[in-house]
């Protein structure tokens, strides 16, 4: 695929995503939305991507949906309504396109790192819910504004805001829809830390530089669906079943080998087992519901 909202970069071992509607300060589109799964898709297919960066171009993340449709934006196309007057929920075209990205985010193998270098509204905000660590500048604005336009958040935000920040802050950001500022995400934990504009990447890809010099790809892929989906787990029961076979099945690997003779050794450990080629047989352990 050719890209035209995006940009797609990878060094040694981190690829990096910008957004690259500088013009519209990124907002986000459909089209964006196909590029940036296509993105997603190579990350998770390329064994040499270790970890993976999101940020934007220009002085803005994503300022949110592209409007310039006005209020035509989120009117339902004629294949959506049925001959009665009333709505195919079930169709497949009538899912949130930022909840698109955002399930497919939460699916990733590889750890990504959101670089909010600048505002974030809307879907700006909500596809950085789903990323593993978030760092922002100094600088940055972020709102879930979506009370304000006459909408509701999106994104499967409802899912993924409460268990990052809580339920009393994600229904006071929501709800009133106003837009903070980069301190206020970080006390709040929406994000790890703050950065000056110019050391916001820098920092981001020290941040991935710990990743992919010191871990083992087949370890930090298990490890991150096991965090995410540990949060709908009814009983620890279930982590403790997961848990075990992880250890069980991972315990013989080549990996686990050479990471206990580094650490004897006092050596950097050199760990060769691929995400593409070496899952467990136990992976997946869940069943991806369907939308309907």
């Amino acid at each position: 695929m050719t890209y035209e909202t995006i940009r797609y970069d990878v060094e040694e071992g981190i690829a990096t995503v910008t957004l690259d509607r500088p013009d519209r300060l990124n907002a986000f589109t459909n089209g964006m939305m196909e590029e940036l799964i296509d993105a997603l898709n190579r990350i998770d297919a390329d064994d040499n991507v270790r970890v993976a960066i999101f940020t934007g171009a220009g002085r803005a993340f994503c300022a949110g949906a592209d409007l310039s449709d006005g209020p035509e934006t989120f009117v339902p196309k004629d294949d959506l309504v049925n001959a009665d007057g009333s709505l195919n929920y079930s169709s497949d075209a009538a899912r949130d396109s930022g909840g698109r990205v955002a399930l497919r985010i939460f699916r990733c193998l590889k750890p990504i790192i959101g670089a909010i270098n600048g505002p974030a509204v809307g879907i700006g905000a909500t596809m950085t819910l789903p990323m593993d660590i978030r760092l922002a500048s100094d600088s940055a604005r972020i709102g879930f504004v979506f009370a304000r336009r006459g909408i509701v958040s999106e994104a499967a935000s409802a899912w993924f805001l409460p268990r990052v920040v809580g339920v009393s802050q994600a229904l006071e950001w929501c709800t009133t829809g106003r837009v903070f500022d980069a301190n206020e995400a970080r006390a709040a934990g929406l994000v790890r830390s703050l950065h000056a504009p110019d050391d916001l990447l820098t920092a981001a890809q020290a941040l991935a530089r710990e990743i992919a010099d010191n871990t083992a790809p087949v370890s930090v892929a298990l490890m991150r669906q096991m965090i995410w989906r540990g949060l709908g787990m009814s009983n620890p029961m279930e982590a403790h079943r997961i848990d075990s076979r992880g250890i069980l099945s991972r315990g013989q690997s080549r990996d686990v080998a050479e990471g206990l003779s580094a650490f004897l050794e006092k050596r950097p450990a050199r760990f060769v087992d691929k995400v593409s080629t070496d899952m467990p047989d136990y992976f997946p352990w869940w069943d991806e519901p369907a939308y309907k």
